[in-house]
């Protein structure tokens, strides 16, 4: 009996614990009863970019907000978060929160809309939490304001980039991140946040402007984001009640600095005197404040790490987390652009950038003018020359032979005669340079020429030239001789004394003496004639003849 009775138990508390567990994720949906609202029933003052540049002290002449240069430390993690539990000085109070330093905000800070992009244009309104988790955000707090009854976002909303929240004019506080790294905080007009000259990357609106140059600067805003009306006082009120808080700064060495404590409003926390003051303390240097009270959130690796004033309903015995807007997220190292411009890889949220591009995003060639001169254009790959100039620099004209861009096209001419550089026309008249060039090159050529063929007469004058008159003679009478014996047209028969001439001399001597019939002459009885085989002449016969077999 006794163990059925303790099994019975066991099931019943087993039961009572899922039904409890199950009320319990039920009720993780905050009662939003922890409101701190500055501007009733909305968000910043209506008045002009003016109204804030005139309420400013004199000392600060026209310029309305602060950029600071951030710092890049590549060889140091993305951030460093700190817990902190501390008396809060000239009180009783101790307060608990979070310090987190971003030694990388260029390339490691995000300001996510809700739930992610679209958030803000959807309305939406989602636990820190969820956001952070679906982002990978390592640390996250809550950022802007927003309408508590229709979830839209106040104030101006950059992301990643991307505007996708105008304030329409409204001056506040703010805080952003521009493409070169620069942080800004301030009141920024219509004109800064448009500016496409070195545009913001990040960008998220406060109320109140904490620190600006390590002074307290809370009364100042105070005057410059004063309600239109200024008939409730809520502002003030806004300022001095403690709370739980958010901030966002910066130090001397461009660390961001992201600042959270947990309180309750009227019970708890800290105004944002002290808040200031403590900032200040740990060496920042300009800083805003964010949206706080139940919306103050702390989340690590998608987990919360902060105690919510809010209480959970239906059951309010439970804290829970409430639904924000936008928030601020610390993440891995990140490359912008992401694929560094097509030129490079990201590596460690640095881009490595391929052979011929320099810069953060590899969006700059190394080759940069003049280095290619008038005559050449700078790519990934060094110089391109135009038509007819070559060289690292472009400063060569094309060689004789060759033509267009960078010289890399060869002519084809007739007699191989060099063509126009730049339109590689043979029809061409060069001129300059190339005029000289060819010049020399031909008297070179002549010269060298003229020196060989001379050579060539002078060996060739102690050479006997009779054998090659014989073949010539032979070829010459070839077909009359042939035409009178065709049966045999491969032969050629040439009487010896036709061939050396023995029939004209004696004609000759024949008219002299007045007899006109042939008459043998022995000094012509027999002839010479020298052949390469033989060293000394050979006599033939005049009445011989001679048969000549042609090839």
């Amino acid at each position: 009996m006794a163990a059925e009775w303790l099994k019975c138990t066991l099931l019943w508390l087993l039961l009572w614990l899922c039904v409890r567990l199950s009320e319990t994720k039920r009720s993780r949906v905050s009662m939003n009863d922890d409101l701190l609202l500055p501007y009733p029933p909305g968000h910043g003052p209506s008045h002009s970019h003016r109204h804030v540049r005139d309420c400013q002290a004199v000392i600060h002449g026209n310029t309305t907000y602060e950029s600071w240069p951030s710092s890049g430390h590549s060889g140091q993690p993305a951030a460093e978060s700190k817990v902190f539990v501390s008396d809060v000085p000239r009180s009783s109070r101790m307060v608990y929160g979070h310090m987190t330093v971003v030694h990388d905000p260029l390339r490691s800070v995000s300001v996510l809309e809700p739930g992610g992009p679209g958030g803000c244009g959807g309305n939406r309104t989602v636990s820190v939490a969820e956001t952070a988790e679906s982002a990978g955000c390592l640390y996250a707090q809550n950022a802007g304001f927003f309408n508590t009854k229709s979830g839209e976002c106040l104030g101006n909303v950059v992301s990643d980039g991307t505007a996708v929240h105008d304030s329409g004019g409204v001056q506040n506080a703010q805080f952003g991140i521009r493409r070169d790294g620069t942080l800004v905080f301030g009141y920024l007009s219509q004109e800064d946040v448009l500016d496409q000259s070195n545009p913001f990357v990040q960008l998220v609106s406060g109320v109140i402007w904490l620190l600006r140059n390590s002074t307290v600067y809370i009364s100042q805003s105070l005057e410059a984001e004063c309600d239109k009306m200024q008939e409730t006082g809520s502002l003030r009120k806004f300022v001095d009640v403690v709370s739980g808080r958010t901030a966002v700064g910066h130090d001397a060495e461009g660390r961001l600095i992201l600042f959270h404590i947990d309180g309750q409003t009227g019970v708890r926390g800290m105004n944002l005197w002290e808040v200031a003051e403590y900032l200040k303390s740990y060496g920042v240097i300009n800083a805003i404040n964010l949206d706080g009270g139940g919306s103050s959130t702390y989340v690590v690796n998608g987990s919360l790490a902060s105690y919510p004033s809010d209480h959970c309903k239906p059951d309010s015995r439970w804290r829970c987390d409430r639904n924000v807007s936008t928030i601020l997220c610390i993440h891995r190292r990140r490359c912008l652009p992401a694929n560094c411009s097509g030129n490079g890889d990201c590596v460690d949220g640095r881009c490595r950038c391929q052979e011929g591009w320099q810069g953060g995003a590899c969006d700059s060639l190394v080759c940069q003018p003049p280095a290619c001169g008038p005559h050449g254009v700078c790519t990934a790959g060094g110089c391109v020359c135009d038509a007819g100039w070559r060289g690292k620099n472009c400063s060569q004209v094309c060689p004789l032979g060759f033509f267009g861009p960078s010289c890399a096209l060869e002519c084809h001419c007739d007699d191989m005669c060099p063509c126009d550089p730049q339109t590689g026309s043979c029809n061409t008249t060069l001129r300059g340079e190339a005029n000289s060039t060819l010049h020399r090159a031909g008297h070179c050529l002549a010269t060298q020429m003229f020196t060989s063929w001379k050579q060539e007469e002078e060996s060739h004058r102690e050479q006997p030239y009779l054998t090659d008159l014989m073949i010539h003679l032979v070829q010459a009478c070839r077909h009359s001789v042939l035409s009178g014996f065709p049966e045999r047209q491969d032969y050629s028969y040439v009487p010896l004394t036709d061939i050396n001439g023995a029939i004209s001399r004696s004609r000759a001597r024949a008219g002299k003496s007045g007899n006109a019939g042939f008459e043998r002459d022995d000094s012509d009885s027999e002839d010479e004639i020298w052949s390469p085989s033989q060293s000394s002449p050979r006599t033939v016969s005049e009445d011989s003849v001679h048969l000549q077999r042609l090839n």
